[in-house]
């Protein structure tokens, strides 16, 4: 049995965010209609919990690390377990599907059941459970879907999909407690670019993305070429050599020059960053721990000049984006820098200089707040709790053969 996320039951994060203009369906696909549901547990326990104490676990699995964790809707963080996929990334040289899927799989019940444990709660203690239901890779989405039906269904819980990009912006609402709407976000990770401005829960308005390759994927693949340990991915591996070399020995051309609008373009950077180390004549297969020190100095110029110019380009969009914004909506006073790549200290550092010159604040959640994990999908869990905006407790017995269906993203 085939089934689909609407016939599932979501009230769909993708479809729930309204986003003007409308963006490209590719990133943000339609699932259902949002519905606000009443749920019948009891309608005045329902009000009591979105007004009162509420305790929700978020499960993340879109990509490479299984993720669950609970939060309660006064912030507090009850509990956060990641369990990390970082030798498959080094073994494969990236994320390969079917064995993220399988990984996925094996520690699920085990991520979850830490998650419960940690914060000394059981299933019964539960508001609701919220999922990451897109985007991502659609057989890794799978297994955490599957994990949230059973505790929903098996407990009578209401169930959240989540949108993961919206939750990596609003993790920044549970961290800084004066971010009001509205807000701008900076969104960069491995597989998107997105800036945003936030005007209210569910309402965003696209002022860039990515065209072609996000940055993070631009530094997962510089890092590869670079012979690097990909245990903890390309962006630290990247920083962390860049600070040996001189980032204005490789000219390295900035992208979209030309283009006088606020999306993003890591390929062709990608190209000129492979040319030059051709020509340097480095070879990937010698690690760069067994590098000569002129050939790692070379890497280091490299990996230098690559960061540089990759993060200039994060910075042009987001001062065109900010100049933008702040006709639409002068009340904004935060932009949000959040997923993967915020980790990175050059990132923020020069973000930081840019939002200061136009008045703004920056903020970034934690390190391990920007990385995917459950914290980012059990607070938009409660976010939206609080409005209303869940699904009601699927059946307590799915039938064996049933498989979530995921639209392409």
């Amino acid at each position: 049995m085939v089934l689909s996320l609407s016939t599932l039951g979501f009230s769909s994060a993708l479809s729930r965010l309204n986003f003007f203009p409308k963006p490209p369906p590719s990133l943000f696909s339609a699932l259902t209609t949002f519905r606000r549901n009443q749920l019948p547990l009891k309608s005045s326990l329902a009000a009591s919990k979105r007004d009162g104490d509420v305790v929700v676990l978020g499960i993340e699995t879109s990509c490479d690390d299984t993720a669950a964790a609970v939060v309660r809707s006064d912030g507090e963080i009850l509990s956060q377990v990641v369990s990390s996929q970082a030798d498959l990334l080094a073994k494969y040289g990236g994320v390969a599907p079917k064995m993220a899927e399988e990984a996925h799989s094996k520690v699920i019940d085990q991520v979850v059941q830490e998650a419960l444990d940690k914060a000394y709660l059981t299933e019964k203690d539960l508001t609701a459970v919220a999922v990451t239901i897109g985007p991502g890779l659609s057989l890794c989405l799978r297994v955490g879907v599957q994990k949230a039906r059973k505790i929903a269904g098996g407990f009578n819980l209401p169930i959240i999909g989540i949108h993961h990009m919206e939750a990596h912006a609003l993790v920044a609402r549970l961290i800084e407690k004066d971010l009001q709407f509205p807000f701008m976000a900076l969104l960069i990770s491995g597989g998107h670019n997105l800036l945003v401005l936030a005007r209210d829960l569910g309402q965003y308005i696209q002022l860039g993305t990515t065209i072609d390759d996000a940055i993070g994927e631009a530094y997962d693949k510089t890092a590869k070429w670079l012979g690097l340990d990909l245990r903890r991915s390309g962006g630290p591996a990247i920083e962390k050599l860049a600070m040996e070399g001189n980032a204005e020995s490789v000219k390295f051309s900035i992208p979209m020059k030309q283009h006088k609008d606020c999306n993003f373009s890591y390929a062709g950077l990608k190209t000129q960053v492979r040319l030059a180390i051709e020509s340097k004549k480095i070879d990937a297969k010698i690690p760069i721990s067994s590098a000569s020190n002129g050939d790692r100095l070379s890497r280091a110029d490299i990996a230098a000049s690559f960061q540089r110019i990759a993060v200039l380009h994060l910075e042009e969009r987001c001062e065109r984006a900010i100049q933008w914004a702040l006709k639409m909506e002068p009340s904004i006073r935060h932009l949000v820098v959040s997923g993967g790549v915020a980790s990175n200290q050059y990132v923020r550092a020069r973000l930081d200089m840019v939002v200061k010159k136009n008045g703004l604040q920056l903020v970034c959640p934690p390190p391990r707040l920007c990385t995917d994990n459950g914290v980012m999908i059990a607070w938009t869990g409660i976010e939206h709790f609080r409005m209303g905006r869940y699904d009601p407790p699927p059946p307590a017995e799915e039938p064996e053969d049933f498989v979530v269906c995921f639209p392409e993203h």
